[in-house]
C-alpha cells in the first residue's frame, strides 16, 4: 500500500472519529486529540488538496451520523469546531471565526484560519480579518510562523485577498515574539522559499536594523544576495503582484509581468564596506551583486574600485570575472576621459 493512501486513510479515521464525538451526545468537549495528531503530520505544500479532502469526508461523517427525520427529538445540539472553518456552508465558516475562542492546535488549523482571508464570501473573509490578530497572540508562536511562511508565499495566487487582508498578516508578523522567531528562520533555513519572504518582509521595517547581520549570517546564498542588494542600493523591493501583458493579441498570447513595489532603506553601514564583504562572500550569487553595484557607481568607490573589478575579474565564477572585466574597462575609459 502506498504512504500516500495510508497517511488518507489516517485522516478519514480521524475525520470519523471526530465527528463520532460531535454527534454522540457523551461528552461536553469534542475529542480532537487523533486529529491534530493526523493533521500535524500533513505536508503544508500540498495545503489545497488536504482542504478539500478533509471537508470532504467530514461532510460525509457528519451526514452519516445524522438521526432519521422523524426522530426530530434526537437532534444533536449545533456544536461549532474548528473543522467548521472549512464547512461548505458560509455562515458557519463565518460564526465559526467569530466564536472559536482559545490557540489553534496545531500548524494546519491555524492555517485554516489564514486561509479564509481569501474565502469566496466576503463576511468570511471580514470575520477572518477581525478575528486572526487575537488568534495569533494565543496560539503558539511556531505554528503561527510555520503558517504564515505558507500563507505569504503564495498569497500573491490569492485571486480574493485585498491589501487590508495583507496588512492584517503582516500587523500578525510584526509582533515582536513573531518577528524574532521569522527573523532567525531567515538567517538558519538552509531550504524553503526564504528570498521570497524576505522580499514580502521588506513591506514592514522588522527587519531594517537586522540587515547587516542577515546579510553576513543567512544561511541561502540567495538570502544574502537580497540582504547586500538591499543595503547597497539603499531600498527593498518586493513583488506586489502580477499583471498580464499581450504580446501578440492576434492570437491571445501574452504573459504575466510582476509588479513590484519598493521602499527606501536609512543605512549608516558604509557602501565601500558593504562591497568588500560582499566581494568576500563565499557565494558567487552574493559576489555577483557586489560586482554589479560595482560597476553601476565606480567613481564612489573610489581608488579601491580598481583594486575590487581586478578582484572580481579574477574571480572562479565566470559570471563575476565577467563583471569584473567589464568594469576594468570602463575604468580605463573613465581614465582616457580624465587625462583628455
Amino acid at each position: 500500500m502506498q504512504k500516500s493512501q495510508v497517511v488518507e486513510e489516517n485522516v478519514v479515521k480521524a475525520v470519523k472519529d471526530f465527528a463520532y464525538s460531535i454527534t454522540s451526545g457523551s461528552k461536553v468537549v469534542a475529542d480532537m486529540s487523533s486529529l491534530i495528531d493526523v493533521t500535524s503530520q500533513l505536508p503544508l505544500t500540498s495545503f489545497d488538496y488536504w482542504e478539500r479532502f478533509i471537508r470532504t469526508e467530514f461532510s460525509l461523517a457528519l451526514r452519516e451520523r445524522e438521526p432519521p427525520k422523524w426522530k426530530f427529538w434526537s437532534k444533536p445540539k449545533e456544536r461549532l469546531t474548528w473543522l467548521d472553518l472549512i464547512s461548505w456552508d458560509g455562515y458557519k465558516r463565518e460564526k465559526a471565526l467569530r466564536t472559536l475562542r482559545g490557540a489553534a492546535p496545531n500548524t494546519f488549523f491555524f492555517s485554516l484560519a489564514v486561509r479564509r482571508l481569501n474565502d469566496w464570501v466576503p463576511q468570511v473573509r471580514d470575520a477572518a480579518r477581525e478575528s486572526l490578530p487575537e488568534l495569533a497572540k494565543v496560539t503558539a508562536p511556531d505554528f503561527v510562523i510555520d503558517s504564515l511562511l505558507i500563507a505569504l508565499s503564495n498569497w500573491n495566487s490569492w485571486g480574493r485577498i485585498e491589501d487590508a487582508d495583507k496588512k492584517i498578516l503582516l500587523l500578525i508578523i510584526s509582533q515582536k515574539e513573531i518577528a524574532n522567531s521569522m527573523r532567525s528562520r531567515l538567517i538558519s533555513s538552509s531550504s524553503g522559499p526564504m528570498p521570497f519572504l524576505f522580499s514580502q518582509l521588506g513591506r514592514t521595517n522588522i527587519l531594517d536594523d537586522y540587515l547587516p547581520e542577515i546579510a553576513n549570517l543567512a544561511v541561502q546564498p540567495a538570502v544574502r544576495a537580497k540582504a547586500y542588494r538591499s543595503l547597497l542600493e539603499r531600498r527593498i523591493a518586493w513583488v506586489e503582484g502580477y499583471k498580464w501583458i499581450w504580446t501578440d493579441i492576434r492570437y491571445c498570447e501574452g504573459r504575466k509581468t510582476p509588479i513590484v513595489a519598493e521602499r527606501k532603506l536609512e543605512t549608516k553601514v558604509p557602501v565601500l564596506r558593504l562591497l568588500e564583504c560582499a566581494a568576500e562572500d563565499r557565494s558567487s550569487v552574493v559576489r555577483k551583486v557586489s560586482a554589479e553595484v560595482l560597476i553601476r557607481d565606480l567613481e564612489g568607490a573610489g581608488v579601491y574600485a580598481k583594486e575590487l573589478a581586478e578582484k572580481f575579474s579574477l574571480d572562479q565564477s565566470s559570471a563575476v570575472s565577467e563583471r569584473g572585466r567589464f568594469a576594468l574597462s570602463k575604468l580605463r575609459e573613465l581614465e582616457r576621459d580624465n587625462s583628455s
